[in-house]
């Protein structure tokens, strides 16, 4: 095996405390790395007035895949009041660190897998025929169009007059002409058809690769006709090169009512950015939450695999920690994928789901406890034991 070098990024609260867990997992599997740490987060904000240092941008370009932890993002007036005196009335805008680099780097396909491991007690069950209670098998990989759309950060308050006049030329603007600016917020929603059929011929040749029957382009196109209706089109022709595949087309506002009533239907998934957060987030929640949702940003040249969930700084000071570390291992599993390392990935997730299945070790959120210290003393597992117990399974 190659050795390689990966820029690790622990970010905010329990990003700290997660990341160096995979760490561990990934070197007791015989994976050979040079660790280079990274800084991005809140701290950068708040020190620097940038939350993606130009110097970590840089090693991600030199290195070209990432290990990243979580970060916190909080509104824009309350960024802006937390940044060192000095800096502040300067002209800093806060501007989410990852979206930022999804951009710079042109990381535009997410891969989000929401797939069920037997015996996990957080899994979705459901009343079947005569009261009996079913668990469908859930083995959904959303596809997210990860550079533009509602995140692609072209938005306005109090809109400048070139861009009222250029939105006035629209019928239906006439309607916000006299709103006086101040009380005018305008967020675009850009889709381009490279984008689009990038995203739906990767998500067809996953799908193919993978052995899914279906592929579902999940947006709201009798609405949003152009920038849905564009995804659709290109959905369509991309799944002429697949005709063993089949193309089914939903609505997100639909899609999130059979997520409950029918998900095992649903195969790989495809969404614009803000419709693919929503249905990622609401599939991991069928499989056992976020403390089991990994992710992938891919692009042409690098690649960025991190957990979906947040920063939980509530917890990032326990000791023990008690935050599963479970979505960070599978993230850096999808690393190894990405780097070719197939069967040391494939005995990383045997391993964990052994541990699932026997169910000896389980973290709060497994035992649907409440999280904080007395979690332990109650049966659940600290951060520590999960990565132990996978270990040992390895082998």
């Amino acid at each position: 095996m190659t050795r390689r070098t990966v820029v690790i990024m622990p970010g905010d609260g329990i990003g700290n405390v997660v990341l160096p867990e995979a760490l561990r997992v990934l070197e007791a599997a015989g994976f050979e790395a040079d660790w280079v740490e990274a800084g991005i987060g809140w701290d950068h904000w708040v020190n620097e007035g940038n939350p993606l240092p130009e110097r970590t941008v840089e090693l991600i370009a030199e290195h070209r895949v990432a290990l990243f932890g979580a970060i916190t993002s909080k509104p824009k007036d309350l960024a802006a009041s937390e940044l060192k005196p000095e800096l502040r009335d300067r002209g800093f805008v806060y501007y989410s660190p990852i979206v930022a680099l999804r951009q710079r780097f042109d990381l535009d396909i997410s891969i989000r897998p929401c797939i069920a491991f037997p015996g996990n007690p957080l899994n979705f069950i459901r009343r079947g025929p005569g009261d009996t209670i079913e668990e469908p098998p859930v083995n959904a990989v959303i596809f997210r169009q990860n550079t533009e759309g509602l995140y692609g950060g072209v938005e306005w308050t109090d809109p400048p007059p070139e861009v009222r006049a250029a939105l006035a030329t629209h019928p239906k603007f006439a309607r916000f002409a006299e709103v006086p600016g101040p009380d005018l917020a305008i967020s675009t929603r850009i889709f381009t058809r490279p984008a689009c059929r990038r995203i739906c011929e990767e998500a067809f040749a996953y799908a193919d690769a993978h052995g899914y029957s279906s592929v579902t382009i999940c947006e709201k196109p009798n609405v949003l006709r152009e920038t849905s209706g564009m995804m659709v089109e290109e959905g369509r022709k991309a799944q002429e090169r697949y005709p063993h595949i089949q193309l089914w087309e939903t609505n997100i506002d639909a899609q999130m009512m059979w997520l409950t009533k029918n998900p095992e239907d649903y195969g790989v998934i495809v969404a614009g950015n803000m419709f693919g957060d929503i249905i990622s987030d609401g599939f991991a929640g069928l499989v056992g939450g976020l403390g089991f949702a990994a992710s992938a940003n891919i692009g042409r040249e690098v690649g960025v695999f991190e957990p979906t969930h947040g920063s939980a700084p509530k917890y990032a000071e326990l000791d023990p920690p008690i935050v599963n570390p479970i979505a960070m291992i599978l993230s850096a599993v999808m690393m190894l994928d990405w780097l070719g390392e197939k069967e040391m990935a494939e005995r990383i997730r045997t391993a964990i789901a052994a541990v699932i299945a026997e169910g000896k070790v389980r973290t709060y959120d497994m035992l649907k406890l409440r999280g904080g210290p007395e979690a332990i003393a109650r049966g659940a597992a600290t951060t520590t034991q999960m990565t132990d117990a996978i270990i040992a399974k390895l082998g």
